[in-house]
């Protein structure tokens, strides 16, 4: 599959991704996501299942598994742009992503080079 999509082929698409991308890193799956395309950005707002381990560090150890939390990210971000670019041939231009620990929330945004959807 290659661009131009419809907003829901799209949409269908990186939900897989990153789902996937999720179940690979964590051996888990996200509990919900939303995503919009608006032109040439995604954004993804995810809930996420905290693993148990992190959980009880956190109360302690809250360094460490604040670093850990952010190497995950950037390793998500690099699976995330790979498969994008791979699978959907998108050029994508930027990741941007958080979480919030306390919430197990996250949000994504992806800069595109160009506008993937169909007119």
């Amino acid at each position: 599959m290659q661009p131009p999509y419809t907003v829901g082929e799209l949409k269908q698409e990186i939900i897989k991704i990153y789902n996937a991308i999720n179940q690979e890193i964590f051996g888990i799956g996200i509990k919900s996501q939303k995503i919009d395309i608006v032109e040439d950005k995604v954004y993804i707002f995810a809930t996420h299942k905290r693993i148990p381990a992190m959980k009880i560090l956190d109360k302690e150890h809250r360094s460490l598994t604040a670093s850990v939390d952010m190497l995950l990210m950037e390793e998500n971000k690099r699976l995330l742009r790979e498969q994008l670019e791979q699978q959907l041939g998108l050029d994508v231009r930027l990741i941007l992503k958080d979480y919030d620990y306390r919430t197990e929330y996250s949000g994504t945004v992806i800069i595109l080079g160009a506008n993937p959807l169909r007119t």
